[in-house]
């Protein structure tokens, strides 16, 4: 049989439309098709071969993949804006990110800290070649997809998916780390909230949830403010405190226990590695932008290369700046207070500016949750085209949001975070490691990237390339081995079991695909015999409209009710015999009685009869059904349509046609 261009292989699915007033379904499909729809394909993504599908590693730097004409353009990201929507994540790392070396190097003592430069240095130097790649990486997979696209075509599509599952568990973890951290922070400078701390860890992923409904440009706009004033204070504490000789204020530490070692060990090397890999999670979400370039406004590739290079500036030098001030100011970590709230007491002293950087830290670090829900939406949209997710993943709404894939991660955090407890410390162990298995899958890939274009002076970019992946491949295995007892075992069985269920929602779509004969020119079109049969209950507009739709669709058409021998059902049945017989349609209704209180099995066993009887014909069961004028007066219907719908749907192959019968206001005064 010829073969014709599929989209990989993808089961038809319905547009994300509204419904219309008739829809037909058949039961072995993978969804209803609208009568009304809009062409042979409707599942998520471009069709391949078009020229709306540039192909990942093929595309030009500047392509932008949506021209600024179009309408929804507004709907999509400008560079700054992409800094607030995409950055959160990665700025809000370095509330936590100083504070993780100078507790690893305090094993050490005093002697120990003084290391704490040299490793943050390292750290800004592994920060600077992963925001090279990603930029490259932005350049060649313009679609979006970050690690996921790049090891697809690279590596092969079992690397892929690792890469895919890595970055699932990240986005969603940091969802629930961010938003416990956040609380965390409020419930310390307000200790009498601690009991309620689940309750306002799931008030503000509702809030997150409902802002990026809206649209990720909506998101941006909201959280601009916050992500300004936040960058705003590091950079001027930094700024001051390069300027003091000695802290001006120890108030917030004064009265905490030092937790620095009292049986100093040596700084060896293992202590050294430890350090940097704990660091290393500043570093997290700075593939955001890589992963989400569609969201972004023409020229998109350009937009995000300059947000990545944004974004890796000013992680950079706060990372640095406050590495300078914890040396600059001998801090020591103490129990109770973050490193950070120190370094604002020691360069802004105990005053306003010290609770506005607190204030803005807190802020940030539950909005820092937004990065995921800009980045795995537009991920899970290119798995749903890939055919490893469900495809209600790819559909978009009209502010270009995949409300879908928002929804789904809301829904896994919430219950991470009633898992949890609200506490942070529970789930900062399984933090981390899953981006750093994307961080060595992307930049491996790259490097077999520069090997097969070797565009001029590719092998100095496939060795930077080639050392972050050692970097990154160390620290992940690191971080995993420090952390394994305390958790992050989970990330471990939890990462091959996500590449399993990919591997088996992709196996389900191969088995719909092979039924639908997807990629096959069907059998030419035969007319063939058709019968009509309509559930009736009583006479009414709503049936003599089924009929009429009914006699345009068939060669034949046969009214069924179901009739129950019981008292208080029998006048029912005789006056609708009686009004039928006055009517006089000229179609025959047929009673089936029913021993049972069932409807829809009568039904469905008569369809089977006469499919049985009639192997021939196409037999189509119409519907009818009223559809109130106000949306709370649906509670007001019995749902029989639907019940007889689900009966024939589940025990037959009979096409099912649902009529809706707008009631308008004006229909009750007739």
């Amino acid at each position: 049989m010829p073969q014709v261009s599929q989209p990989e292989g993808r089961p038809e699915e319905p547009p994300d439309t509204a419904t219309t007033a008739v829809t037909t379904t058949r039961p072995g499909g993978t969804g209803p098709n609208s009568v009304s729809g809009s062409g042979p394909y409707s599942g998520p993504g471009p069709r391949k071969g078009t020229a709306s599908s540039p192909t990942p590693g093929h595309a030009h730097a500047g392509a932008p993949t949506t021209p600024a004409s179009e309408p929804d353009a507004r709907h999509r990201l400008t560079a700054l804006q992409g800094l607030a929507a995409l950055s959160l994540d990665a700025m809000a790392s370095v509330a936590y990110g100083p504070e993780s070396i100078v507790l690893v190097l305090a094993a050490a003592g005093g002697y120990g800290l003084g290391f704490t430069l040299p490793v943050t240095l390292a750290i800004a130097a592994l920060l600077a070649v992963l925001v090279a790649s990603y930029r490259q990486v932005i350049a060649a997979f313009p679609n979006g997809g970050g690690s996921y696209a790049v090891a697809k075509t690279h590596l092969g599509r079992r690397t892929s998916l690792v890469a895919a599952a890595s970055l699932v568990l990240d986005y969603v973890l940091n969802v629930a780390v961010s938003v416990t951290a956040g609380v965390a922070a409020l419930t310390s400078a307000f200790p009498a909230l601690y009991d309620d701390r689940v309750g306002i860890c799931l008030a503000v992923l509702v809030l997150i949830t409902a802002i990026n409904l809206r649209g990720i440009v909506d998101s941006a706009r909201a959280f601009l403010v916050p992500t300004a004033v936040f960058v705003g204070a590091i950079l001027t504490m930094v700024a001051v405190g390069l300027f003091r000789t000695a802290p001006v204020s120890t108030a917030t530490a004064d009265g905490h226990a030092s937790v620095l070692a009292d049986n100093a060990t040596a700084v060896g090397a293992l202590l050294l590695l430890k350090a940097f890999a704990s660091g290393c999670s500043a570093l997290t979400g700075v593939e955001a932008v890589a992963n989400a370039v569609p969201s972004f406004r023409a020229p998109a590739a350009r937009r995000a290369q300059r947000t990545e290079v944004a974004l890796g500036a000013l992680l950079g030098v706060m990372l640095i700046g406050l590495s300078v001030l914890i040396g600059r100011f001998h801090l020591q970590p103490v129990e109770g207070v973050t490193v950070l709230a120190q370094l604002a007491d020691a360069s802004l002293g105990h005053n306003a500016a010290f609770y506005v950087v607190q204030f803005a830290t807190m802020v940030l670090l539950a909005l820092a949750a937004n990065t995921s829900f800009g980045g795995l939406p537009v991920l899970m949209g290119l798995l749903a085209r890939d055919n490893y997710l469900p495809h209600v993943f790819g559909l978009k709404a009209d502010r270009q949001v995949h409300r879908h894939g928002v929804l789904a991660l809301a829904a896994v955090a919430a219950l991470l975070l009633v898992f949890s407890g609200g506490d942070m410390n529970t789930l900062v162990p399984l933090f981390a490691i899953g981006v750093f298995v994307g961080f060595t899958i992307c930049q491996t890939g790259m490097v077999r990237h520069w090997r097969r274009e070797r565009s001029p002076h590719w092998r100095g970019k496939a060795l930077l390339n080639g050392f972050g992946a050692l970097l990154t491949g160390v620290s992940a295995l690191v971080v995993t081995a420090t952390k394994f007892t305390e958790g992050a075992w989970l990330i471990v069985v939890a990462l091959p079991l996500l590449v399993l269920v990919f591997e088996a929602v992709h196996r389900a779509y191969a088995r719909i695909g092979a039924c639908l004969g997807l990629g096959r020119l069907p059998e030419p079109p035969r007319r063939a015999r058709s019968l009509v049969v309509v559930p009736v209950s009583h006479l009414s507009r709503l049936t003599g409209e089924a009929l009429n739709a009914a006699v345009s669709l068939g060669d034949e058409v046969v009214a069924v009710t179901v009739t129950h021998d019981t008292p208080e059902d029998r006048p029912a049945t005789e006056a609708l015999r009686r009004d039928w017989e006055l009517w006089n349609p000229g179609v025959e209704l047929l009673e089936l009685p029913s021993a049972t209180r069932s409807v829809g099995r009568p039904i469905a066993a008569y369809v089977s009869g006469l499919a049985a009887g009639h192997p021939g014909t196409r037999i189509t069961v119409l519907i009818p059904e009223a559809e109130p004028a106000h949306l709370w007066q649906r509670l007001l219907q019995n749902q029989r349509g639907a019940v007889v719908a689900h009966a024939v749907r589940r025990d037959t192959d009979a096409v099912i046609c649902r009529l809706r019968f707008r009631l308008e206001p004006r229909t009750h005064t007739r």
